[in-house]
């Protein structure tokens, strides 16, 4: 190749990533208010088990320890943990908290569901 046609390499910009798990500040105020009223302190885990009306189940619970495989997630003080697998389901997933006059309680903004049930609480991916 002659000296006059050099070719320049160009390098992408890496793509920004975004958190794997968001959680919003409404939902924070109220695992922070659910801790406090239970006296336990740690994490709240999030999860994915077999089962409910429409094949998959969140989990949501506290937890004292980390597992060595968990992704951490932190939230203005409010530890998040996930296991690998349930990642896997809830990538992209948005934690909110809604009040309305019928309801109030967390929902889960997931990308991943294909199909979920009425209350919320299972689906399937």
């Amino acid at each position: 190749m002659p000296e006059s046609e050099q070719v320049t390499e160009v390098t992408p910009d890496p793509p920004k990533t975004e958190p794997e798990i968001r959680v919003t500040p409404k939902a924070i105020e109220k695992i922070r208010h659910a801790f406090a009223a239970e006296g336990v302190s740690g994490a709240l885990r999030l999860g994915v088990l077999g089962g409910g009306c429409s094949g998959l189940s969140y989990q949501f619970k506290f937890d004292t320890r980390q597992r060595p495989n968990d992704k951490v997630f932190e939230f203005d003080g409010v530890r998040i943990v996930v296991d690998p697998k349930s990642l896997l389901y809830l990538h992209g997933m948005t934690l909110d908290y809604k009040e309305s006059l019928m309801y109030s309680g967390f929902v889960f903004e997931n990308p991943n569901a294909q199909k979920g049930c009425g209350c919320g609480t299972s689906f399937s991916a």
